[in-house]
């Protein structure tokens, strides 16, 4: 489990999160959505501590991971994968090196262990015989995959990922929302991720936190999202071309 506690954030006089107070639960794909500018992915990184804030804390399973030295922090960080926006692999890094990445940074693994935890990895995302191809050689969706790869090898209790979807089609994104919902439920995690993509919300939101100028505006799941009164929530909403189709007639 991750808590925020009433944490507020600025950006010089900017107020870009205010109060704001999360708990996501392990086991479950945790959403965070909202319009752009509203305060998700600055949530997210506070809650890794790639950002400091003004008020509040972040607990991870009861430890207190905002006030923990630098060198304390880091078993937590051990703890956690991250899927980035557009995957972030290394370009100069074929798709086995990228999984190994975090294995050589954290662990005291050898060679052939290593190989070994990121074939096994690779092939849980459906990805053979791409071991050797460097990022410029895979299509958007096998990046995705890889980036995942990456982000479990560490066999890790918490998952972040920042639109996991961005860029992609339909159909891989449909993929996508498939897998982080597998490994979820497999790894038993608890996962984080950061969309607008109203399909990702009504396929895998099990607990859903709507952000909008910076506060929780409201908190639900996928099976009465679109039965929502909050006036701002339901103009995000229904402004997808998906929930258009969905809204009753």
């Amino acid at each position: 489990m991750i808590e925020g506690l009433n944490i507020s954030k600025r950006f010089g006089d900017r107020m870009v999160l205010e109060n704001v107070s999360v708990r996501f639960e392990q086991g479950k794909t945790n959403l965070i959505i909202g319009q752009s500018g509203m305060g998700k992915t600055v949530l997210l990184k506070c809650l890794v501590g790639l950002f400091e804030f003004e008020e509040g804390k972040v607990l991870y399973d009861e430890r207190p991971f905002s006030t923990m030295s630098f060198y304390d922090k880091k078993s937590i960080r051990q703890e956690i994968g991250m899927l980035f926006q557009g995957g972030a692999l290394f370009d100069s890094l074929n798709a086995e090196e990228n999984v190994m990445f975090p294995l050589t940074m954290f662990t005291k693994m050898t060679l052939a262990e290593k190989l070994e935890r990121a074939n096994i990895c690779l092939s849980r995302v459906n990805l053979e015989n791409v071991n050797k191809l460097f990022p410029s050689e895979l299509s958007g969706g096998m990046k995705k995959r890889v980036a995942i790869a990456r982000a479990i090898a560490l066999n890790p209790k918490y998952l972040f990922c920042d639109e996991p979807n961005s860029g992609l089609d339909p159909q891989t994104a449909n993929l996508i929302d498939e897998l982080i919902k597998e490994i979820t439920l497999e790894y038993n995690m608890t996962t984080v991720v950061v969309t607008h993509d109203m399909n990702s919300v009504l396929e895998i939101g099990q607990k859903i936190y709507f952000i909008y100028k910076g506060k929780i505006w409201w908190e639900g799941n996928r099976d009465n999202i679109l039965d929502t009164d909050n006036h701002e929530l339901k103009a995000f909403v229904f402004n997808s071309e998906l929930t258009r189709r969905l809204r009753p007639q």
